[in-house]
């Protein structure tokens, strides 16, 4: 006979199954739920908790100037590159009317999976305009190139299509 006061229900293996895996999942969500919290994730702009707080005139201020200025930029990037090997990169940088800008270039390469494997690389200018540096990448995976120009009072920047970092042989 079934009584409220039996204990044999507890110890059924199916019961004991299913509690076990009620508290798994909740174990599990928990962990998911700490890590979300305990580490920022890089899918968006760094700044993106200032960025929101710039009123409507200063982000268009700052998007007109970057159209005033507009500088173009070309990239001589290798076909393939290998994690942990240094990869040769050219920048030449004119202006709007054909002229060269020289000035400072660094070079950020951004990983959108892991900030604390974003780096910046400053290149050494060869020629006016002309820009030489080497990247060499510490993870495979999908990196883009943040390029940033500084003459004078003058900031202009402009990012890369995301590009593949195959593993080291």
């Amino acid at each position: 006979m079934i009584s409220q006061n039996s204990k044999k229900g507890l110890r059924n293996p199916w019961v004991l199954g299913m509690t076990g895996l009620i508290i798994f999942v909740l174990g599990v969500n928990g962990a998911f739920v700490w890590y979300a919290t305990h580490n920022r994730s890089t899918l968006v702009d760094r700044d993106y908790d200032t960025g929101d707080r710039k009123s409507g005139a200063s982000l268009i201020s700052e998007l007109q100037k970057q159209k005033t200025l507009a500088w173009k930029t070309t990239i001589k990037q290798p076909k393939s590159v290998v994690m942990g090997s240094a990869a040769g990169y050219e920048i030449s940088v004119v202006d709007r009317g054909g002229m060269p800008v020289s000035g400072t270039l660094e070079v950020e390469a951004y990983r959108a999976s892991d900030e604390s494997k974003d780096f910046t690389t400053a290149f050494r200018e060869v020629a006016p305009g002309n820009y030489q540096g080497y990247v060499s990448f510490p993870l495979k995976g999908y990196w883009e190139l943040r390029i940033r120009i500084k003459r004078g009072k003058d900031v202009f920047e402009v990012g890369t299509d995301r590009f593949m970092v195959a593993a080291a042989p």
